[in-house]
């Protein structure tokens, strides 16, 4: 791009978490171990909702591709920041920068667009049962996944591409361990006041806006659940709390993130930290210990594989 020919920047440098030893320590074991385990719980149901038969259906669909979505949202950042933590020089380049930027939002909005076809689904499942494997075909939840992505790619490539022929010129010190808009945009050798209000509008209307459209859904769901209250009820509550749970821990920080007026530092480090891997951590265990089909099937799955060891 023709913006690089006047950037001076070439890198950018992390301040990372902490400079305490003992605290480095203590956020690089916490960091790697929630790391590891959200890859392989997610790897765990994408695995299980592809072999068993019994779950090939729409919700499940949906949620094997949400865990995917989760594996690589949480790839993004924590790695780098798990093998800077003992690094003195945290730096990463600027296209590096870019494309961190570039696939956070990118999936993130993926997401956003997921879950709400989650939402959807269980709303066809609640209110309209009879007409749910009709609605929810197989054509409709791929459309609903290439719609995810597209809209996810359309969000970030928008941004992006007033970004890259920015001016840097100094300094290009980040108060973080990973690169995102709006402390990048505060780092141009130019004014990027109406820039910055369009990141801030962009990314917080999409995550406010999401979130409220799924509240609204999920309370409607709700309200024809206890209306029409029968034994299957408690079970669809089960269902309903999981994705409620999961729409709060990933729209909670995106939305402080890009909404709160004069977000301190600090907490904006430690919640995304929250976002990038305890997030994804918790998905699959909030999906898998509050959901009975899922449990059998991951049993089943565990003597399969133990009776071929024995075979063979």
């Amino acid at each position: 791009m023709d913006g690089m020919n006047h950037s001076v920047v070439s890198e950018f440098v992390f301040l990372g978490l902490t400079n305490s030893r003992e605290i480095q320590l203590l956020l690089f074991v916490f960091s790697f171990l929630f790391y590891f385990a959200s890859m392989m719980g997610n790897l765990i149901i994408v695995f299980t909702v592809t072999l068993d038969a019994n779950l090939h259906s729409p919700m499940y669909f949906l949620l094997a591709n949400l865990s995917i979505i989760d594996m690589a949202f949480c790839s993004i950042t924590a790695p780098k920041m798990i093998c800077d933590i003992f690094k003195r020089h945290k730096a990463i380049s600027f296209w590096g920068c870019i494309t961190q930027i570039f696939f956070s939002h990118a999936v993130g909005g993926t997401e956003m667009v997921l879950l709400i076809a989650m939402a959807f689904d269980r709303y066809v499942a609640i209110c309209k049962p009879l007409h749910y494997l009709t609605i929810m075909s197989p054509r409709m939840c791929l459309f609903f996944l290439v719609t995810a992505w597209i809209i996810g790619l359309i969000h970030s490539v928008g941004q992006l591409v007033f970004v890259v022929d920015l001016p840097f010129c100094g300094p290009n010190i980040l108060d973080s361990f990973y690169c995102d808009l709006p402390q990048l945009l505060r780092l141009a050798c130019t004014d990027t006041q109406e820039l910055q209000f369009t990141v801030t509008v962009n990314s917080g209307l999409i995550s406010v806006g999401s979130f409220v459209l799924l509240v609204i859904s999920y309370i409607f769901i709700l309200f024809t659940v206890w209306k029409h209250s029968s034994g299957g009820s408690s079970k669809a509550l089960s269902t309903l709390s999981a994705h409620i749970t999961v729409v709060v821990l990933f729209f909670g920080p995106l939305m402080f993130f890009y909404t709160w007026p004069s977000p301190t530092a600090h907490l904006d480090k430690y919640l995304a930290i929250f976002d990038a891997i305890l997030t994804p951590f918790l998905n699959p265990i909030i999906y898998t210990l509050r959901n009975k089909e899922m449990k059998v099937a991951m049993k089943r799955l565990c003597s399969g594989l133990v009776h071929y060891r024995k075979i063979s």
